[in-house]
């Protein structure tokens, strides 16, 4: 197992830099200049070439790469174009609250998916499998744009119960020691920020976990379904053994592999992929940072950003490879 995990993360080294020159090339390639962008219309060809000289544009496509990734080994992930700032510290402001909210919908995900496709198979073709099917297709169906503004409309804008953006009101003081809000809320023992941030996380937790939960309850379902023909099950309810006993203890463990699978890929899109639900509900995370730094032309932001949301999903595939082992012994990886 240490061998397989050491030469998995061997492979990091191609894959993080297959991913540096692909989106190096594709912000190369694409019309826009971010030297336009900083200075405006108003801006005049002297300045422009002036600034661009100084940014290092008019450098060749390997000059500008091989200095770009050797400031990234030293650690240097360069330095905002709008902002200012350095990249590495907005990114570490901001991720937090993306690992924060993709944390809190992926658990919601889980703990319903599986539980709505776990009793689907079990009480296979009754009004809940027909009902929760249903609605999983109705929740893999549905834009999270379209879910996310008919929420707020509706638990904010109408019944006014839930913010509708942020991730603590105004009037809400807490002490920042992770930036989790969550975790910072119970170790300073803020029981009021507690309750404001996690009513603040329940419309874009709920949103952005919509489709991963009906993927993994369909998943769910599918994978028990095929378990609960096997032998062995048989086998068990032969012996007599109590229905909960046979679902439970020998069913959902090994019909877990393919939702492990599911719930491993879900993790890591939405790490990176929040865009949608961080810009509807304003949530200051990493998906709207990268989003603006694509309107704006901020080449470093999103250089940096892709290579961090890259590194993250490999490392979730990692773990979720050796969660495999857990769920099935047969497994081996040597």
């Amino acid at each position: 197992m240490l061998t397989y995990i050491i030469r998995r993360i061997l492979l990091l080294i191609p894959v993080l830099l297959g991913v540096s020159i692909l989106a190096f090339s594709l912000l190369f390639l694409i019309p826009g200049d971010p030297a336009q962008s900083l200075l405006g219309q108003k801006g005049t060809e002297v300045q422009l070439e002036q600034l661009r000289e100084e940014m290092g544009l008019d450098d060749p496509f390997l000059v500008q790469y091989g200095r770009y990734i050797g400031n990234v080994l030293q650690g240097d992930l360069g330095e905002s174009v709008k902002s200012k700032e350095e990249v590495s510290v907005e990114i570490a402001s901001r991720l937090p609250a993306t690992i924060e909210l993709t944390i809190f919908a992926m658990t919601i995900a889980i703990v319903i998916g599986v539980l709505a496709g776990v009793i689907a198979a079990v009480k296979q073709y009754s009004w809940f499998d027909n009902l929760s099917m249903t609605g999983a297709l109705f929740g893999v169906s549905l834009p999270i744009f379209f879910l996310g503004l008919m929420m707020i409309w509706i638990f904010s804008v109408q019944l006014d119960i839930l913010p509708a953006s942020g991730r603590l009101s105004n009037n809400t003081e807490l002490e920042s020691i992770t930036n989790f809000f969550l975790l910072d809320s119970i170790l300073t023992g803020n029981w009021a920020a507690f309750k404001d941030a996690f009513i603040h996380l329940l419309m874009p937790g709920v949103a952005l976990g919509t489709i991963p939960m009906a993927i993994i309850a369909r998943m769910t379902r599918s994978s028990m379904l095929e378990v609960m023909k096997q032998d062995y099950i048989r086998t068990a309810n032969a012996k007599g053994l109590a229905k909960p006993i046979v679902i439970f203890r020998h069913a959902i463990k090994n019909a877990f592999l393919p939702v492990l699978t599911v719930i491993g890929l879900q993790f890591g899109l939405l790490l990176g992929g929040a865009v949608l639900t961080e810009t509807i509900f304003s949530w200051p995370g990493i998906g709207r940072y990268v989003l603006n730094g694509v309107l704006g032309r901020d080449y470093p932001v999103v250089q940096s950003s892709i290579l961090l949301i890259a590194t993250i999903f490999v490392i979730v595939n990692l773990i979720t490879d050796i969660l495999y082992k857990y769920f099935d012994p047969r497994i081996s990886y040597d």
